[in-house]
């Protein structure tokens, strides 16, 4: 089965939206399954993972009832509010869903440093990996060694980085990425998503200026640890979805038919636990 592990529904009535802004004016409007679905068939896409993009309870209860309607989501990454006492009731309340795979806090909008580390998170993390669920972590580069502490502290928590943690590919300052990039997937088991580089990369999205970027992820966490994702229709800023695979299938073109479908696939299976999708 070939998996995006990575995209976004939205309704900007919704009162919990507030991104994106009308400033982002080619993803300035509602994005629904199908509006993907003939994106997916297209591409040989066979399933998805959608992921929160709005900080709020409410929006999770959406995407659910989104995937509920759509046969091809296989899984759902939603918000949780960790500062609230009953987190873990809403961890459990969600996990009553089997579609529900795990949350995403979005890290890279919390000014706070090392946010998630707080001691009394501790205990909704361990939930998490006691329940199962997994963990995406949604940060900029300069937070990746948040991730690290956070891996180590938590060894147990399935954890993925999306988009590659960002690296600042437009201005090519990306020596402490890859140094951290490097340390993340040494020292603790974490996946990471290759997705989003696109939207790093300012003007030149083109294969020379992204492939280095891929190569360093592939490098460093290993084909069995990496799985591809659109960030549909994020990426609709900076080109569209079939030529975001298309650009991917040629980055990993030297890899043997069973890496390239593990990251297409079989890894998203894995770590989201679709064995059954």
């Amino acid at each position: 089965m070939r998996i995006d592990a990575h995209q976004h529904f939205w309704r900007l009535e919704n009162p919990f939206t507030d991104w994106p802004t009308p400033d982002l004016e080619t993803i300035h409007r509602d994005f629904a399954p199908a509006d993907l679905e003939p994106l997916l068939a297209a591409a040989g896409v066979d399933g998805t993972i959608v992921v929160q993009a709005a900080p709020a309870v409410a929006e999770t209860d959406y995407c659910l009832a989104l995937a509920g309607q759509a046969s091809f989501v296989k899984g759902v990454v939603g918000w949780v509010d960790f500062t609230d006492p009953d987190c873990i009731s809403q961890i459990d309340r969600f996990a009553e869903n089997p579609l529900f795979r795990g949350v995403r806090p979005m890290l890279q909008g919390i000014a706070e440093p090392q946010w998630i580390l707080r001691s009394e998170f501790s205990p909704i993390l361990e939930h998490l990996s006691k329940a199962g669920l997994t963990f995406d972590g949604l940060v900029l580069a300069h937070q990746i060694p948040d991730l690290l502490a956070l891996g180590q502290r938590h060894p147990d928590l399935k954890m993925v980085l999306d988009h590659g943690g960002k690296p600042a590919i437009a201005n090519g300052k990306t020596i402490q990425w890859q140094n951290d990039i490097r340390q993340l997937a040494a020292q603790t088991g974490s996946y990471c998503k290759l997705s989003g580089l696109w939207t790093e990369a300012g003007d030149d999205i083109s294969i020379s200026r992204i492939q280095p970027y891929a190569e360093w992820i592939l490098e460093c966490f290993g084909p069995d640890r990496v799985m591809w994702g659109s960030d549909w229709p994020v990426v609709q800023l900076a080109g569209n979805y079939g030529a975001w695979i298309s650009q991917c299938e040629a980055m990993i073109a030297h890899l043997s038919p069973q890496q390239q479908a593990a990251i297409f696939g079989g890894n998203a299976a894995t770590f989201y636990g679709l064995a059954d999708a």
